[in-house]
């Protein structure tokens, strides 16, 4: 499986400030739902990070707003692997209204750390090759 993976989101009254518009922060919850779902279609959900003493943590994120969700707006929340290291993954994401309008974008970067400790730690070979083979073609250095 390679490049862009998509989620479906609606948008609730409690995403939503008092005026009907997507506060700024539950974009990056939609990130996050994304790049969870993602992970799951490529066999790794949380419980096998688990399984290793592992967990993923956010280490950088850069998201650019430029337009506003609604209340009741149809969705497409995606993720796509840039890169795939020792200890660190980069996605490419984005918040897209179902009319194609992208209202935000932005890079994610995640690093596998031990459960116990926090500190850096390689991710299991296997997994880093099944997300290097998901890394989108085009969108690496």
């Amino acid at each position: 499986m390679t490049g862009e993976f998509s989620l479906p989101v609606r948008v609730y009254i409690e995403d939503t400030d008092a005026g009907g518009i997507v506060y700024y922060v539950n974009y990056l919850k939609y990130f996050e739902r994304a790049r969870t779902e993602f992970m799951r279609t490529l066999g790794y959900d949380k419980a096998a990070l688990l399984d290793d003493d592992l967990m993923f943590v956010v280490t950088g994120v850069s998201v650019d707003y430029k337009q506003s969700a609604r209340l009741d707006d149809c969705l497409q929340v995606t993720a796509s692997i840039v890169s795939a290291g020792a200890a660190k993954v980069v996605f490419n994401q984005s918040v897209r209204r179902d009319d194609d309008a992208v209202l935000a974008e932005g890079t994610v970067t995640i690093a596998t750390v031990a459960r116990e400790e926090g500190v850096a730690r390689r991710m299991p070979a296997e997994m880093r090759r099944t997300l290097n083979r998901a890394v989108s073609v085009g969108d690496s250095d």
